[in-house]
């Protein structure tokens, strides 16, 4: 749930109760809010930030750990060897949709280590290749890897997030009077891993008050019409809950008047603990568990209207964003590339390389029509944790937000890696 998000992978919209999914760190999404019950006992995922119910699903996104460069540094113990016959549905996937959203992540990995370089390169010489020739490519340069969860079970939440439009304006108006914060100059992030080796990929943000690092200020308090934040508005938005579930994908487009379209991402975060709003109006019976979506929370803000701060504020978290160049062809995810609807995917970077190629094997959104296909890993989100974890980017706008938000599959994911590729440092 880089790009926008950063995940805040801030993510899925059927996860609504628990927060299932989370934003990236750079400028990736969040995901939607996840109001659900947990999918099975083998299920690994981490409860935090997920986005308000629909992404849903990496992008409200979330933390993006950075990259090793030579050698590798993290232990892919989740990966288990599989055979390229395992991958059901491989041989009748539309690859060449796949090839684009590879060749985006090559134009980082190229960079990268050794065997990413190797395979980068080679892909470099195809041109305009067919769907034979991409399936020839990857079997040549690629071993399969089934991805499973700690309990060695392989099925795993596959969830789904959007880039949501939003109407805005560059100054404060009587329609447009909810700001989007671009990253406070006093927000500090502390790498923990600098410190202590044993917390690598773990950090905390605060502010300095009397040369002490002190939790950063609450949505209450940044929402407060004194508020600390003052000066740091990047824009101006005409709608306070879809200004939050943005917070939760991590990412939008805001609509101008005169203007076109603007990118916002996801910039930082202040540090706090995500609360899902979905699931605390299902605890007060203001929502049953059957009918919590991500619609329904903002049919309630918009019949509740003198209720809706309190609301909001009972999740301190709080998504800071940056306007991103413009013609960009989507959202930028975490690995810092635009992620390609129905082709990138949010993972959980400590289990699957951040920019391999994946095949997912799930169902569409409520149907049991199988979704296979072959997907890069460009995306991260707080809340998609473990082996078989992902979130599906469903694009830009309604209809997007439609599937990611009805996405609650169960699915299986497989890793496709450099054949000379280690798994461990």
């Amino acid at each position: 749930m880089t790009v926008i998000i950063a995940r805040l992978k801030l993510l899925p919209f059927a996860l609504l109760l628990s927060a299932c999914s989370q934003s990236p760190i750079q400028s990736h999404q969040t995901k939607t809010e996840c109001v659900c019950a947990p999918l099975a006992a083998s299920t690994t995922q981490k409860k935090t930030e997920q986005p308000d119910l629909a992404k849903a699903g990496a992008s409200s996104k979330p933390e993006t750990s950075a990259i090793a460069t030579s050698p590798i540094s993290t232990n892919y113990s989740l990966l288990r060897p599989a055979n390229w016959t395992e991958l059901e549905g491989y041989n009748q996937d539309n690859l060449s949709a796949a090839w684009s959203a590879w060749l985006q992540s090559c134009s980082v990995l190229k960079n990268r280590q050794p065997y990413w370089q190797k395979v980068c390169l080679s892909a470099a010489t195809l041109n305009k290749p067919n769907n034979s020739a991409i399936q020839a490519y990857f079997k040549q340069n690629f071993t399969p890897y089934r991805s499973t969860n700690a309990d060695s079970s392989d099925t795993g939440l596959i969830t789904g997030y959007y880039q949501p439009r939003l109407s805005g304006s560059r100054t404060k108006t009587n329609v447009y009077r909810y700001p989007l914060y671009s990253k406070p100059d006093d927000l500090i992030t502390v790498e923990l891993g600098s410190l202590f080796p044993e917390l690598a990929n773990k950090r905390v943000r605060g502010r300095l008050v009397n040369n002490k690092l002190v939790p950063y200020y609450n949505r209450a308090e940044i929402g407060a019409e004194t508020s600390p934040l003052r000066g740091k508005e990047l824009f101006w938005v005409d709608d306070e809950i879809d200004l939050f579930f943005l917070q939760i994908q991590g990412s939008g487009l805001i609509a101008l008047a005169k203007e076109e379209p603007v990118h916002v991402g996801y910039a930082d975060q202040n540090g706090l603990t995500y609360q899902s709003i979905g699931r605390l109006l299902v605890d007060r019976g203001e929502l049953t568990l059957e009918k919590a979506s991500m619609q329904s929370i903002k049919d309630w803000a918009r019949n509740n209207p003198n209720r809706l701060q309190e609301l909001l504020n009972n999740n301190p978290s709080y998504v800071f964003f940056r306007e991103l160049p413009a013609g960009l062809p989507g959202p930028l995810g975490s690995l810092g590339v635009p992620i390609m609807a129905e082709r990138s995917v949010a993972i959980d970077p400590q289990q699957v390389p951040l920019g391999a190629p994946i095949f997912l094997s799930t169902t569409y959104p409520n149907n049991s029509k199988p979704l296979q296909r072959l997907m890069m890993a460009q995306d991260t989100g707080g809340a998609i944790k473990g082996g078989v974890r992902a979130d599906v980017f469903w694009g830009a706008g309604q209809e997007a937000g439609k599937l990611a938000g009805a996405m609650k599959q169960k699915g299986k994911i497989w890793v496709l890696l450099p054949k000379d590729m280690p798994l461990s440092p």
